[in-house]
């Protein structure tokens, strides 16, 4: 069974996080958790995941995270997904490997330490690197900026007096 399903499902305690741990510790049903983009369905924009659950299931010892919500069409107001993103989703699901940034074969000792929590990003690492800033670069743009700065208020004060105006600084 897959079901289609609001982000929170994954993360929110009370309720919802006994009816995960039921499922995955005590049933072992859930086989996979997949994330779409934002704004996929009709009338709503949240992000959705779809669960896949299993009553037998061949790989019972882990869960596939499969992180999709990056990979979609802007088409007006909506996101579509693509063949190719559907094609890349159904091959990690039937490959089960760990893709950089894409999916994660995660063991049930994992999610256990989690709490049971399936957040997606708690096993698919999207994160990327922000550039190094050269400071020294930033420092010689800031001065050429005070420079022309500098040009332009000369310039502005000259129209000025030239017009009997008093400068403004």
């Amino acid at each position: 069974m897959a079901c289609v399903l609001p982000h929170g499902v994954l993360f929110r305690g009370g309720a919802e996080g006994h009816i995960r741990e039921y499922l995955i510790k005590d049933r072992n049903y859930l086989d996979a958790v997949i994330g779409l983009p934002a704004n996929i369905f009709y009338g709503t924009s949240i992000p959705t995941c779809i669960l896949v659950l299993k009553r037998k299931r061949e790989h019972a010892g882990n869960v596939l995270f499969i992180d999709a919500s990056q990979h979609f069409d802007k088409v007006k107001t909506q996101n579509v997904l693509r063949p190719a993103d559907i094609d890349k989703i159904i091959t990690a699901y039937k490959t089960r490997t760990n893709e950089d940034k894409y999916s994660h074969v995660a063991p049930l000792s994992e999610i256990a330490e989690n709490d049971f929590n399936l957040n997606i990003p708690r096993y698919v690492d999207t994160f990327e690197d922000e550039e190094d800033v050269n400071l020294k670069t930033v420092s010689t743009a800031l001065k050429n900026l005070e420079k022309e700065i500098q040009t332009t208020d000369a310039s502005i004060a000259a129209y000025c007096k030239e017009l009997g105006i008093d400068t403004p600084f």
